[in-house]
């Protein structure tokens, strides 16, 4: 062969043979397109030689990887936006966040602090037991997503269109908040359309894993400096109910639902829902009390929370302050407010869903995506931000758990060298 191509020298032929070899070499530990290459230290933060800052140096020396450490310990500066800085509940306002240097926007919603009662009653209509029995809860003020993402906030991380637009744009050398950005990993490419052919534009982002759902408010985080996660089940069902106590933000009645969600046929028939079996751009409908758009169907809701049946009965009788299910297993976890495809009774502020492995039973790869729900076009995510930024400690209780990292390194193990 080497003949063939003209190299007839011995010394020649070395060459060419050694220039082959560190080509393979160089092939089969490059990562996966969107993804973090793994390595035996854990991947630190990586910083382009022509790009480095001060800040970004300490940290590449340090060694910290942003997947698996909280945000709190290396977000950047925050990105100005005086309409998102409160010193306490009151000053609390809405404000529209613009991902930096791309022009995607989103609004966050005030939601304040209070104490309500989490679950439903006895003769509420479609109640099942695990919404019971009702209990208080106590929970701090936060911003809410005025709606669920958009595929328009998602796939600047998910698809690396963010990194795409600076490459191919007038920008040469990342900001601090780019840098972090990058550092974290990314989806592989998906294998097919994963808005189903349902619409995308001003569309929830829909079947990405709860894992997928943390990453992105570690992406989102790093990209504004502000300290983004997914809610937990308790602050998702405050937020949904508004100040309300009834079945809907709307009162018992399911027939006014339709002023404010998209459902499926009811369970009697006797309502054949509005969605057109299908999901719908986000804020189309009414909002509720506080402003909060598409919180009952839709699309399903990821929350932080391990789902347990029997959660509400081992809390009984006292008030939970922040609770939070720390999750230990990969699956189920909690998903909220029913979506397009389900009856209005799904639909209600306490009805409570687990995630299961079937949501992935078409994903071709072995090991599965870490990433995609091949089977769960119904299920996105909306984002929070606490009023009060946790310290590194407090943080830690809603980041990545020991599993989660552990399923993500031998992911990506597994897909070292491949596209």
């Amino acid at each position: 062969m080497f003949n063939v191509l003209g190299y007839r020298n011995s010394w020649q032929r070395w060459l060419l043979g050694l220039m082959i070899v560190v080509f393979f070499v160089g092939c089969n530990t490059l990562p996966t397109w969107g993804e973090k290459a793994p390595s035996s230290d854990s991947a630190s933060f990586p910083v382009s030689k022509t790009s480095e800052t001060p800040g970004a140096r300490a940290k590449a020396a340090g060694k910290i990887d942003v997947n698996f450490t909280v945000p709190n310990e290396w977000m950047p500066k925050p990105v100005a936006n005086p309409q998102a800085e409160a010193a306490d509940q009151a000053g609390m306002k809405r404000y529209v966040e613009t991902i930096p240097g791309t022009g995607v926007v989103f609004e966050m919603v005030p939601v304040p602090g209070g104490i309500y009662k989490m679950g439903s009653p006895p003769q509420e209509k479609g109640r099942k037991d695990d919404e019971g029995p009702q209990h208080e809860v106590q929970i701090d003020p936060f911003w809410m997503e005025a709606h669920e993402v958009t595929w328009q906030e998602y796939e600047l991380w998910a698809m690396g269109l963010d990194q795409l637009r600076r490459k191919h744009g007038t920008e040469e050398i990342p900001s601090a908040q780019d840098q972090m950005a990058d550092a974290l990993a990314r989806p592989s490419k998906p294998y097919s359309d994963m808005t189903f052919g349902m619409g995308k534009k001003n569309f929830p982002a829909i079947c990405m894993t709860q894992f997928a759902a943390k990453i992105y408010c570690k992406w989102l985080s790093a990209k504004t400096g502000r300290y983004y996660r997914l809610p937990t089940e308790a602050e998702w069902e405050y937020a949904c109910r508004a100040g309300s106590s009834s079945a809907y933000c709307c009162g018992d009645d399911p027939q006014r639902l339709g002023d404010y969600a998209w459902y499926g046929e009811s369970d009697d028939g006797d309502d054949e829902g509005n969605s057109d079996e299908q999901y719908q751009q986000v804020a189309k409908k009414k909002p509720n009390a506080w402003g909060l758009y598409d919180m009952h169907g839709n699309v399903s809701e990821w929350c932080l929370d391990q789902y347990q049946p029997d959660a509400y009965r081992k809390g009984s009788g006292r008030r939970a302050q922040n609770p939070l299910i720390p999750s230990t297993k990969p699956y189920p976890h909690v998903v909220r407010g029913g979506s397009w495809l389900e009856p209005p009774e799904a639909c209600r502020s306490a009805a409570r869903r687990g995630s299961t492995k079937d949501w992935k039973s078409q994903d071709p790869q072995i090991p599965q995506s870490i990433w995609y729900l091949t089977d769960a076009d119904f299920v996105g995510f909306r984002v929070v931000r606490p009023l009060k930024t946790p310290t590194a400690k407090e943080a830690a209780r809603y980041d990545l758990t020991p599993l989660e990292k552990e399923e993500f390194q031998t992911y990506q193990k597994s897909r070292a060298g491949k596209q």
